[in-house]
């Protein structure tokens, strides 16, 4: 399964969530392709210090990185525009990262589920 970690997921392993730990495992287990984009390294990284950064610099290193172009950008925009034309609020980093696995056919890996609910892509969970 192609898969996008959120950060929620990234944090939580780095935390050693136990739940996390443990699909961490059967991702590479199952060979998961596994991926990451920058507003998910950006958020992890703004909440670390010290080795903290080192760990983070080590976890990312067997996973593709990705950065859909502007095209995913406005697929994300009008989601956002959508779910505000609803009365409710869909997050630009939620938006993003959505659209970003949209954009590469992969779910969203997080705990999060609600964060996503205002897009299409799939979401999977620990």
């Amino acid at each position: 399964m192609r898969l996008l970690l959120d950060s929620a997921f990234v944090i939580d392993l780095m935390n050693g969530l136990p739940e996390a730990i443990a699909r961490q495992a059967r991702m590479y287990e199952v060979g998961d392709d596994l991926m990451i984009n920058e507003i998910v390294v950006c958020e992890v990284r703004a909440g670390l210090r010290g080795e903290g950064v080192k760990r983070f610099e080590r976890l990312l290193e067997p996973i593709e990185f990705i950065q859909p172009g502007p095209e995913t950008a406005l697929v994300a925009g009008s989601w956002r525009e959508a779910a505000h034309g609803r009365g409710l609020r869909l997050s630009l980093a939620d938006s993003l990262i959505a659209a970003a696995a949209d954009a590469v056919d992969a779910a969203v890996l997080t705990r999060n589920v609600k964060d996503f609910a205002l897009t299409p892509v799939r979401v999977e969970t620990y």
